[in-house]
């Protein structure tokens, strides 16, 4: 997902009520995220919902990753071989 651009990606929350529609038509065609902001302060994000879902595809995966490398300090990791055998056997091969 592209970075949002400092001068044009962030918005207070009174000018996207304003003008919603040309603003999420700017997320779809630019892929940035748009930054919304209250009294000043970053309050919301508003993404593609393309870039939405690749976004958590990246994180599910990352998390997979994370609790494989915590079962493997913990000693519950197997190799590769071992790993096809058993899944050949459940599926009855």
């Amino acid at each position: 997902m592209p970075r949002p651009l400092l001068d044009e990606d962030i918005r207070p929350l009174s000018e996207f009520r304003s003008n919603s529609a040309s603003l999420i038509e700017r997320v779809r065609k630019t892929k940035r995220p748009l930054v919304l902001t209250q009294h000043g302060r970053s309050a919301a994000v508003v993404l593609d919902v393309g870039e939405y879902e690749r976004l958590m595809e990246k994180l599910e995966i990352l998390q997979e990753l994370h609790t494989s490398l915590q079962q493997i300090a913990e000693g519950n990791g197997m190799d590769s071989q071992t790993a096809r055998k058993q899944v050949l056997q459940r599926l009855g091969r």
